[in-house]
């Protein structure tokens, strides 16, 4: 039996937030589920009427990633965190349909970009329909969303102002790499919390915002909120290394084989400056970067990269990060958010596994 869109997005607020039956004891927790569940719902069917198009390449184009999939983290991060004012209301879900749609659309850009041949287990749209079309559509998910959020009025305009600046900017130091003199790690994690976490962290300044919740709330979920956005990608750096196909929607190591740069990748380069191994084995990655190097000898490569102590050192800067954004949580009331927020950065980094 196929489930329905309502049971796959309570699997996801169950396994991905740990949000499971364990959380709701009480009455109040049980009622706290069913009001995010409730709101998510609405951000669904919302972003299904957002971005339906009168003309049928822009409808199928726009549509395509959304169709495809996706965890859905900003949405449920804004309809959380909104529990600390005055819960789920419209301009709540506008918001969170206007993150998500940036989301979306920077991936549009990002494929192009990154010349990825898959997304969410599909092929990517520059793959259906070409570069131009794939940049075009990102662009019109962009506008579409600014829309959306123009009708929250200027503060929410000023959010997102800030948010697609740091998206640019993370997106053009990684194209360009770091500087001469600039640290290749630190530039990498500088742009992880440009690229990823400024779009997570503006989701939950939305939730916070547009729930009316004190002030106060803004900045601990502010950083959390970005924190928890690199530990987010770095362990999308280990996934990358995996063989498992169904957890990644594409081959291991595709990410390297396309240049995009990761974590593991760059503490081996760092050790290969007075390793052997570690050289050889960076030359053998480097060497597998080459269309038309031998897929299986690449493949190992990636293995023995999957099993090399730079990789159990990614999974521990992502441990240090998620750490650092539930320190973050200290200022906010016990309660069943902070619970959740919790337990989102714990599972954030379990995924790793």
């Amino acid at each position: 039996m196929t489930p329905t869109p309502s049971i796959i997005r309570r699997r996801t607020l169950g396994g991905a937030l740990g949000l499971g039956d364990a959380l709701f004891a009480s009455s109040e927790e049980k009622s706290f589920a069913r009001a995010i569940e409730a709101g998510l719902e609405k951000v669904e069917a919302g972003l299904t009427t957002q971005l339906a198009f009168a003309d049928d390449i822009a409808d199928a184009a726009g549509r395509y990633l959304l169709d495809a999939g996706g965890k859905r983290v900003r949405p449920v991060l804004a309809l959380l965190t909104a529990q600390l004012g005055e819960g789920v209301n419209d301009d709540v879900v506008v918001g969170a349909q206007a993150v998500e749609i940036t989301h979306v659309a920077s991936l549009y850009h990002d494929d192009v970009m990154d010349d990825a041949q898959v997304r969410r287990g599909v092929p990517s749209a520059q793959t259906v329909w070409g570069n131009s079309v794939a940049i075009l559509t990102g662009d019109l998910l962009f506008a579409r969303a600014s829309k959306l959020i123009a009708s929250l009025g200027d503060r929410a305009l000023t959010i997102q102002a800030d948010v697609f600046e740091r998206l640019c900017l993370g997106q053009l130091h990684e194209t360009v790499g770091p500087r001469a003199g600039d640290d290749p790690i630190e530039h990498y994690l500088s742009v992880l919390a440009d690229k990823t976490g400024s779009l997570i962290s503006c989701a939950a300044v939305i939730g916070v915002i547009f729930s009316n919740a004190p002030e106060e709330y803004r900045e601990p979920v502010e950083t959390f909120g970005e924190k928890v956005g690199v530990a987010f990608q770095l362990v999308d750096d280990v996934i990358d290394l995996s063989s498992e196909i169904g957890q990644t929607g594409k081959a291991a190591g595709t990410d390297l084989r396309a240049g995009v740069p990761t974590l593991p990748l760059l503490y081996l380069r760092r050790e290969a400056e007075g390793d052997e191994a570690a050289a050889a084995l960076l030359s053998r990655l480097e060497g597998g970067m080459d269309a038309d190097a031998d897929p299986a000898a690449f493949a190992d490569a990636v293995a023995e990269l999957r099993a090399h102590p730079v990789t159990a050192a990614t999974i521990a800067e992502a441990n240090r990060w998620a750490d650092d954004a539930v320190a973050a949580l200290a200022p906010l009331p016990d309660g069943p958010v902070k619970t959740s927020l919790t337990r989102f950065a714990q599972a954030i980094v379990e995924r790793s596994g």
